[in-house]
């Protein structure tokens, strides 16, 4: 589904992506985890084209994307569910998510996929007239990915979904992407808590200072020396 070859990427003139390259096929959760500052979340950036690629492809279902706007991306099924949420604090939970599906232009199954998001985040339904802002981290973070829900997204990309959030709701927030993939949503993951990352993919990378160092299984991983010892050290 996804191809990412040989990507490079830079802030100014400073180097932040030295020539990534990673796959996801359909269907799957693939995780990449690495370090503050290890360029996770510049990769998804430029994914969704949020970031400019300065050398390499980017493919989503065998088209290059590198070049295209970001909104015709989101029009191609992707989305992007950014670091730190960021919600519209001062519009309703209903005005947020209707915004995410501002690609569409059908509405009767715009507002199935509003009941959809609502059945997935019961919270959201119960609030729907609520400022986002009054929402809780956990709550804001449910709202953020149903945004993204609502633009009906073959592939989904969360950046640091547990970012911020407290302990008991962490649990529920990574029920929910395992949920989502179950519907058939194919799963983009940047997340700092390693474990739990790792025990959802299928396929993981590990990024240190913008390149890939390891990649196996999620399983494969959790049992390497070097994540034991970089990212899950008691």
């Amino acid at each position: 589904m996804l191809q990412v070859r040989d990507v490079q990427i830079s802030y100014g003139r400073v180097p932040a992506v030295h020539g990534v390259s990673f796959e996801l096929s359909a269907g799957h959760i693939v995780a990449i985890v690495g370090a503050n500052g290890s360029g996770k979340s510049t990769i998804l950036r430029a994914i969704a084209g949020l970031n400019q690629v300065e050398g390499g492809e980017i493919a989503f279902e065998g088209r290059p994307i590198e070049r295209l706007a970001a909104h015709r991306r989101v029009g191609l099924g992707l989305a992007l569910v950014p670091e730190g949420r960021h919600v519209f604090p001062r519009l309703t939970v209903e005005r947020n998510l209707q915004l995410g599906a501002y690609t569409r232009r059908d509405r009767r199954e715009v507002a199935a996929t509003l009941d959809l998001v609502y059945q997935t985040f019961p919270v959201l339904a119960r609030r729907r007239q609520q400022s986002a802002g009054t929402l809780s981290g956990g709550e804001q973070q449910m709202l953020a990915i149903g945004r993204g829900l609502m633009s009906r997204p073959k592939l989904l990309m969360l950046d640091e979904p547990s970012w911020g959030i407290a302990p008991m709701i962490v649990n529920t927030i990574f029920e929910t992407i395992t949920a989502i993939n179950r519907t058939g949503v194919s799963i983009l993951l940047v997340e700092q808590n390693v474990q739990r990352a790792l025990s959802l993919a299928n396929r993981a990378y590990v990024l240190q200072t913008g390149r890939i160092v390891l990649s196996g299984t999620g399983a494969e991983l959790l049992g390497s020396d070097l994540v034991k010892q970089a990212y899950l050290a008691l």
